[in-house]
C-alpha cells in the first residue's frame, strides 16, 4: 500500500490522465508507468489503471452526452458488440500470440497521426460518411474491442480515426463517441480484472477523484475548442504512444 504522499501524487496523476484521455486518448501512458513506480506489480498496475480510467472516461461520456456531442441511441448496438469483443479479447489473450502487434500498432498509430497533421479538410463539422454508420459502426466496435482487451494501447486513436475517416463525423463528435466505446471496452476488461483480485482499491479510489475532474475539465476543453485542440493533441499522443511501444515496450 502507497504512502499518503505517494497517494496524492497519483490522484494528480489521475488528473492529468483524465484530462488527455478525454480529448485525445492514451492517459495510460501517464498512468500506468506511475502505478509501477509506485511498486504495483505489472497486472495490478493494469487493472488498477482500467477501474480508475474507467470513472475519468465515465465523466467524459457525461459531459459530451449533456452537451449533445454523443447520439447514444445510435452507438447502443456498437456498445454492446464493443463490450463483447473486449470480453472475448481479455479471455483470449493468454492464447494469442500478439508479437506481430509490437510493430504493427506503433505503425499504425503513426499513420494516424500523419493523418490527422496532414489531412487539410479535418474539421468539427461532420462529412458524408464512407460507410453506412448504422450496421457498421458496432463491426469496428467489435474488432477495436476486442483488440483492447487482448493488447491496448492506441484503443481511442482507433476508434476517433474510423469515426472521422470511415463514417465522416466532425472531430468533437467522434471524440465523444470515442470517449462512449472506450468506457465499454475498459468496463469489459474489469470483469475479468475484479474478480480475480487485481485491482488495489485504495489506489483506484485516489487516482478516480482525479479522474473525475480530469475527465470533467478535459470533455469541456475539447467542446469549447473543439478541432483546434482535439486535432494536436490526437497527433501528439499517438506519436508518443508509438514511440513508448517502440523503444520502451
Amino acid at each position: 500500500m502507497p504512502d499518503p504522499f505517494t497517494l496524492l501524487a497519483l490522484m494528480g496523476v489521475g488528473m492529468l490522465a483524465g484530462f488527455v484521455d478525454a480529448i485525445a486518448g492514451g492517459g495510460g501512458m501517464l498512468a500506468v508507468p506511475a502505478l509501477l513506480s509506485a511498486g504495483l506489480p505489472p497486472v495490478a498496475a493494469l487493472a488498477t489503471n482500467k477501474m480508475q480510467g474507467v470513472v475519468g472516461t465515465a465523466m467524459a461520456v457525461l459531459t459530451f452526452w449533456r452537451r449533445g456531442f454523443i447520439k447514444l441511441s445510435s452507438l447502443v448496438p456498437a456498445i454492446a458488440l464493443t463490450f463483447a469483443g473486449s470480453l472475448l479479447g481479455a479471455l483470449a489473450v493468454s492464447g494469442l500470440d500478439t508479437s506481430v502487434l509490437d510493430i504493427a500498432v506503433p505503425v499504425a498509430l503513426i499513420g494516424i497521426a500523419l493523418y490527422f497533421l496532414f489531412a487539410p479538410k479535418l474539421s468539427d463539422a461532420d462529412k458524408a460518411a464512407r460507410l453506412p454508420f448504422g450496421p457498421l459502426v458496432p463491426v469496428m466496435g467489435f474488432l477495436v474491442g476486442f483488440y483492447d482487451g487482448i493488447f491496448g494501447p492506441g484503443t481511442g486513436s482507433f476508434f476517433t480515426i474510423g469515426f472521422v475517416l470511415l463514417f465522416g463525423l466532425g472531430l468533437t463528435r467522434a471524440t465523444g463517441s470515442t470517449k462512449a466505446l472506450n468506457f465499454t471496452s475498459n468496463l469489459a476488461a474489469l470483469f475479468i480484472f475484479i474478480p480475480q483480485g487485481h485491482v488495489v482499491w485504495p489506489v483506484a479510489i485516489v487516482m478516480a477523484l482525479g479522474q473525475l475532474l480530469g475527465g470533467y475539465i478535459g470533455a469541456r476543453t475539447g467542446i469549447r475548442y473543439g478541432a483546434k485542440v482535439i486535432r494536436p493533441l490526437v497527433v501528439l499522443v499517438s506519436i508518443a504512444m508509438a514511440i513508448k511501444l517502440l523503444l520502451f515496450p
